[in-house]
C-alpha cells in the first residue's frame, strides 16, 4: 500500500510539474505582438520570434496581429464646395505600431480600432471635399486629398499605438439624379464639340478645295501658254521650212502640197468632191508634169 500512494504522488508531482512547465511557455509567432503582463501590469512588450519563459500564476501574455490589417469602409456620402454630394468609396491600410499604447487605449480590440480610424478617416474626407469642387476631388486634387487624409489620421492614430500605412479612394460616384444631369451636360458639350470639329473640317475642306481648283487654274494656263507658244514657235519653224523648199523648188513644193490635198480630201472611199475637171485643184491629174495644157 505504502508503494502504490508513492507511486500517486509522484505521479501527481509529476503531471503538476508538466502543467507548471507548460505554463511557463509560451512561443511568439513572426507576425505576432506580444504583452507579458505581471499581475495585470504590463512589464514587457518587445519579444523576437521563439520560445519564451514566464511565471505562472504571476505573468500572463496576450497576442495580437502585427500584420497589415485593411479596414474597408462602407461607402460614404459627402458634400463638396459646390454643395453636391458624392459617395466616396476608401480603405485604410493600417498596423500596430506601439503595442502597449495600442492595449492602454484600444484594449487590444481590433473592432474598437477600427471604428476609431474609421471616423478619423470619415471627418478628413468630409473637411477636404467640402473645399474642393467635384472636378478637383474626381481627377484634379484626388491624390493630394489623399496624402493629407493620411497625415491627418497617422496624428490620430500615433495616440493609439497604430501607424497609417495608406489611405486610398477606391471610387467617386455621384447619386443617381446627379449622374443623370452630369451625364446630359457631358453629353451635350460632346455633341457641341463634335458640331465645332465638323464645322471647323469643312472649313477647311473648303479651303482646300478652292486653294487645288486655284492652282489647276493656273497649271492650265501655264500649260495652255505654254502650247501655244510652242505651236507657235513650230508653226514659224514650219512655214521657215516652207519658204526654203518653195524657193529651191517651187514646183516639187506645189506638187508635194498637192499631195497632202489630195490625201486630206480623200480620207474615206464615201468621200466625193464636186469641182469642174478642169480646176486648178486636179492640176497634177491631167499633166504628170503638173502644166495645164492650153
Amino acid at each position: 500500500m505504502m508503494g502504490q500512494g508513492k507511486k500517486a504522488i509522484a505521479l501527481i508531482v509529476l503531471i503538476v510539474g508538466l502543467i507548471l512547465l507548460f505554463n511557463s511557455l509560451f512561443v511568439v509567432k513572426e507576425w505576432e505582438r506580444v504583452i507579458k503582463f505581471r499581475l495585470g501590469e504590463i512589464i514587457q512588450t518587445d519579444f523576437t520570434p521563439g520560445l519564451h519563459f514566464k511565471v505562472p500564476f504571476i505573468n500572463n501574455v496576450r497576442k495580437y496581429d502585427g500584420r497589415i490589417m485593411t479596414l474597408d469602409s462602407a461607402p460614404e456620402l459627402y458634400l463638396t464646395a459646390e454643395k453636391k454630394n458624392v459617395i466616396v468609396d476608401s480603405f485604410v491600410k493600417w498596423r500596430i505600431k506601439s503595442i502597449a499604447s495600442y492595449y492602454t487605449a484600444m484594449g487590444g480590440d481590433e473592432r474598437r480600432a477600427n471604428q476609431r480610424l474609421a471616423q478619423v478617416v470619415k471627418d478628413s474626407l468630409r473637411g477636404e471635399f467640402g473645399k474642393r469642387s467635384i472636378q478637383e476631388v474626381v481627377s484634379g486634387e484626388r491624390n493630394e486629398v489623399m496624402e493629407i487624409i493620411n497625415v491627418n489620421a497617422n496624428k490620430v492614430a500615433d495616440e493609439l499605438g497604430i501607424a497609417v500605412i495608406d489611405v486610398r479612394i477606391k471610387r467617386i460616384d455621384l447619386p443617381d439624379d446627379i449622374s443623370e444631369n452630369v451625364y446630359r451636360r457631358m453629353e451635350a458639350e460632346r455633341d457641341r464639340e463634335a458640331k465645332d470639329k465638323r464645322a471647323k473640317g469643312a472649313e477647311e475642306a473648303e479651303r482646300i478645295t478652292a486653294d487645288a481648283d486655284r492652282q489647276r487654274t493656273i497649271l492650265l494656263a501655264e500649260a495652255y501658254s505654254e502650247a501655244e507658244q510652242a505651236r507657235g514657235e513650230g508653226d514659224g519653224k514650219a512655214a521657215e521650212i516652207y519658204a526654203k523648199a518653195y524657193s529651191q523648188d517651187a514646183e516639187f513644193y506645189s506638187f508635194y502640197r498637192s499631195i497632202n490635198a489630195y490625201s486630206n480630201a480623200f480620207r474615206q472611199k464615201s468621200d466625193i468632191l464636186v469641182v469642174q475637171p478642169d480646176a486648178d485643184f486636179f492640176r497634177y491629174f491631167s499633166d504628170k508634169n503638173g502644166i495645164r495644157k492650153k
